[in-house]
């Protein structure tokens, strides 16, 4: 009888097997999340781009309020505290499905998404707060830089959110396959990617902006 080894993923095999994450177990995964990886290097273009803008144009204040005397310090260590708590539950989805855990993969999506919904939330309400008081795009280059980068990223979230629930749904009506198992996993890819470009925002126009 063949020797069985039980490898760190809790995936019991043959001698001599290698594992394959259930998200590569069909013949054209791998090639679906390349393609994935192709997306996201668009949106690093992007985003990029936006950075670029931002850094230049972060001076450039006009007649209006400066960074320093705009950013709450509480604020934006709140939304990073939740982005990256939540990048923590989407990691925990991802085991649950490897493990073709079906419950445990909704609840942390679940879970991911509402975090994912209080940080946009958070970022809405500070946005509301700078128009009440007459920060808007039109009133500087800077604003509309900001307004823009961190606009831009915030409706990325967004879209995640949309994305995780409609997952949910599926996995729902028809349990862990390996094709929901692919979403699944790139989802939590796209998540993650979302989250090193906030560590971007939180340094490049929090930090920068309230440390001179």
């Amino acid at each position: 009888m063949a020797t069985v080894i039980e490898h760190a993923h809790g995936h019991p095999a043959h001698e001599g097997e290698h594992y394959v994450p259930l998200e590569y177990k069909e013949k054209d995964d791998s090639l679906k999340v390349f393609g994935f990886w192709l997306f996201l290097t668009q949106d690093m273009v992007l985003f990029a781009c936006l950075f670029a803008t931002f850094v230049v144009l972060r001076t450039h204040t006009g007649n209006g309020p400066d960074s320093e005397s705009l950013f709450d310090v509480k604020g934006f260590i709140e939304e990073t505290f939740i982005l990256l708590t939540s990048s923590f539950t989407g990691g925990i989805s991802t085991f649950y499905m490897r493990k073709k855990r079906a419950i445990g993969t909704v609840v942390w999506l679940l879970i991911t998404a509402a975090l994912g919904a209080a940080f946009v939330s958070l970022e809405i309400t500070e946005f509301l707060h700078y128009i009440s008081i007459g920060a808007t795009m039109q009133t500087s280059a800077f604003l509309s830089a900001f307004f823009t980068l961190v606009g831009t990223h915030g409706a990325h979230v967004s879209v995640g959110i949309i994305w995780m629930l409609s997952i949910v749904i599926q996995i729902l009506r028809r349990g862990i396959t390996p094709a929901l198992s692919r979403k699944v996993f790139i989802v939590n890819l796209y998540w993650h990617f979302l989250d090193v470009v906030w560590v971007f925002i939180f340094t490049v126009v929090y930090m920068m902006g309230v440390i001179h």
